[in-house]
């Protein structure tokens, strides 16, 4: 897999979006992992905790997913930026979520087509299906579009952005989400 493929397919799915879009590829070791961010997630503050297989408890140990996370060269690193009528607009903030996710969903099928060794991190908890089977103690429905969060893996995605000249902010009356596909060039 290159940057320049990855760089392609996002570009037509930014094109068919209605939303802006950006997209940079650094190496792995600009990434700025925290630990600590987990502990956002055991407060449970999106209400996901030990009710979805893509955040934890369920995706893994802390310290695990950062070291695998390193393993990889490449970060290929991507968001959409969303328009709200205004900062309290949960209503558009829902649907920009729901439209990254269909995003993050796309790349990563187009990059686990490329190279199965891949890791593909998007914005919170996967919302492919509604409740999450891990709530009935059944195994994931669909393995295959099921991506963790850049959160759950200690991704400080505020300093992601910087590194790849991004803003993390994008404006008053916007909403910003970010994905991940971490990869070794072929």
């Amino acid at each position: 897999m290159q940057q320049a493929d990855l760089m392609e397919k996002f570009e037509a799915l930014g094109k068919s979006l209605e939303c802006r879009t950006n997209c940079a590829e650094i190496d792995v070791s600009r990434i700025v992992f925290d630990a600590g961010l987990r502990k956002s997630c055991e407060m449970n503050s999106c209400g996901a905790y030990g009710r979805n297989y893509m955040c934890p408890p369920f995706c893994g140990e802390i310290h695990e997913l950062i070291d695998k996370a390193k393993s990889y060269q490449k970060a290929f690193v991507f968001q959409s930026i969303h328009a709200l009528e205004d900062s309290f607009d949960i209503e558009n903030m829902e649907k920009g979520s729901l439209v990254h996710s269909r995003i993050v969903c796309d790349m990563g099928q187009y990059a686990r087509a490329a190279d199965a060794q891949c890791l593909v991190l998007g914005a919170g908890g996967c919302r492919n299906c509604t409740p999450c089977a891990a709530q009935k103690g059944e195994p994931c429905r669909f393995p295959e579009k099921a991506f963790p969060s850049l959160e759950a893996y200690g991704v400080f995605v505020s300093k992601l952005a910087q590194a790849c000249g991004m803003r993390y902010i994008n404006g008053a009356n916007t909403v910003t989400y970010f994905g991940v596909v971490l990869y070794d060039p072929a």
